[in-house]
């Protein structure tokens, strides 16, 4: 089945009027069950029977997706025993392994190689996660799996337009951070010298960067922004969040529902795109998308041109003229040109991102054309992509060690919201970035401290509940991490990544960027 029949069919139940009542009645604790449903007849056929049914109640609406659906398995602990967490995380791989293969009904896209699942209610691959998850499994001699693992998000982008959010058909309107470069950048030591698979991997990061700035020649005076692109005051293009769809979303369609209640349809509309796009943020949800950090039906994430974001996008850019120059020769033009490209957006980073008086790297709303007051952690992303200079990076570990550091590792944000990606919670994935930022600026006692805490944080959750987490609480190692739309997730991809990575890295005394 080709992969637009796998979107209509999916468009045409999460359109329907058993899909709104199924969410609505909250037949399900997770909305995302009824949406990873596999319909056990043609989606046409299992329509037409609600229609003559009509179930009149919610007892009887349950009995008809029992009748007519196979629910996904509920999210519980991997079935892995180890007393010593880096064998658990080797133990762990091979259950959240899934296989290449195609699917004939159901919201699951095919996808043509093993892959990796994050794990609990996680049961699709998704885009970022996948880069953190690669360091573990690189690790652990995984190399060809991690190959997998790009070749399906290359099919994704082929067969869908971009790299989804998620392996599945509702995440199609929106990807998520940019890390594909990333991941060709692990796999560089396998490609080598090869000259048609390198010709490959560059082609997708061309498309990739394509779709990031799909739109920008139709930027102009009087429309400053266009799905992804946003032109500044001075007329640099950067980028934002985005997503095609303004409706809610089907794996959290009660939720958004409920909120948008009390708005007409104009608000409304807003507030799903916006919601929508801080999905695709990965961030999801933080202060840094709210205009009151405490209310999210505040949020703005369109408004918001975040450093993160653009970073990854220089390093995408930087990472075209490198692979350019491989399968073109040394001398070549269109390499120069991507780094010209690629040092004018970190130019305007730095001239938009950058908070001289509290030496941090912030988000700047273009609406507004102002810098955000929140202070996150996403403040290291320019010491990563390297575009900070010495006397930046020194301010921005400076404001890491007194007031990001807790006992537990880098916290998100220095605001505390009911908001997952807020204090107290810290995560893998920025810890990994932050520790990076720091080594390419020799500011390495901080980044082993901030490893060491890290470790201690995963390995003291490990001993008292045998299980690794999503995220966790970096104030107070000893109670979990709470916040966001969902209970806190057991696995889990990119916990297991870092962690294995900082735990060789403090034992061989190695900068954790030798993973790459």
């Amino acid at each position: 089945m080709e992969v637009s029949a796998y979107l209509a069919k999916s468009h045409q139940l999460f359109s329907s009027q058993l899909f709104h009542r199924v969410q609505m009645a909250g037949l399900f604790a997770d909305s995302k069950t009824f949406a990873d449903a596999v319909p056990k007849q043609s989606v046409e056929a299992v329509l037409a029977a609600f229609d003559a049914q009509q179930p009149a109640d919610d007892d009887a609406l349950r009995a008809f997706i029992d009748a007519h659906f196979d629910l996904p398995e509920q999210a519980k602990e991997p079935d892995v025993q180890s007393d010593d967490v880096n064998t658990y995380i080797e133990k762990l791989w091979p259950q959240l392994t899934r296989p290449g293969g195609g699917v004939t009904e159901g919201s699951l896209l095919p996808l043509p190689c093993p892959y990796l699942v994050p794990g609990g209610r996680f049961r699709e691959i998704y885009y970022w996660d996948s880069y953190f998850t690669a360091l573990g499994l690189m690790e652990s001699g995984h190399v060809e799996l991690v190959r997998n693992m790009v070749n399906n998000f290359i099919a994704l982008q082929q067969n869908v337009g971009l790299i989804p959010n998620g392996s599945r058909t509702y995440y199609n309107s929106r990807s998520q951070p940019p890390v594909l470069a990333l991941m060709v950048r692990q796999l560089a030591g396998v490609a080598g010298d090869d000259a048609d698979l390198n010709a490959f991997y560059l082609q997708a990061l061309k498309r990739e960067h394509a779709f990031w700035m799909n739109g920008y020649e139709d930027i102009s005076d009087a429309t400053t922004a266009i799905q992804r692109v946003v032109r500044m005051p001075d007329g640099e293009l950067l980028n934002r969040f985005w997503d095609d769809s303004a409706t809610p979303r089907p794996e959290s369609y009660r939720e958004d529902v409920e909120a948008a209640a009390n708005m007409d349809d104009e608000e409304a509309c807003a507030f799903y795109r916006n919601i929508r796009a801080a999905c695709e943020s990965g961030w999801d949800f933080s202060s840094r998308w709210l205009a009151d950090p405490q209310h999210l039906l505040t949020i703005q994430t369109t408004d918001i041109v975040p450093v993160d974001l653009n970073c990854l996008m220089v390093i995408l850019e930087q990472s075209i003229a490198s692979l350019s120059r491989q399968v073109n020769g040394g001398q070549c033009q269109e390499a120069q040109l991507w780094e010209e490209v690629a040092e004018a957006r970190a130019t305007a980073v730095n001239k938009y991102c950058w908070q001289q008086d509290a030496g941090v790297y912030v988000d700047f709303n273009h609406k507004l054309s102002v810098q955000s007051t929140v202070h996150a952690l996403s403040t290291v992303l320019p010491l990563f992509a390297g575009i900070a200079d010495k006397y930046q990076a020194a301010a921005v570990a400076g404001a890491l060690e007194t007031r990001f550091l807790r006992n537990g590792g880098l916290v998100t944000s220095l605001c505390e919201t009911r908001q997952q990606w807020d204090a107290p919670n810290g995560w893998a994935p920025l810890q990994w970035f932050a520790v990076q930022g720091l080594q390419s600026y020799e500011h390495d006692k901080l980044a082993a401290e901030v490893m060491s805490r890290w470790l201690n944080t995963v390995d003291t959750y490990y001993k008292a509940n045998h299980t690794l987490m999503e995220k966790y609480n970096v104030e107070d190692i000893a109670t979990s991490a709470s916040g966001g739309e969902y209970e806190v997730q057991h696995g889990f991809g990119w916990t297991n990544g870092v962690t294995q990575v900082f735990a060789k890295a403090l034992r061989t005394g190695t900068p954790a960027s030798s993973a790459l």
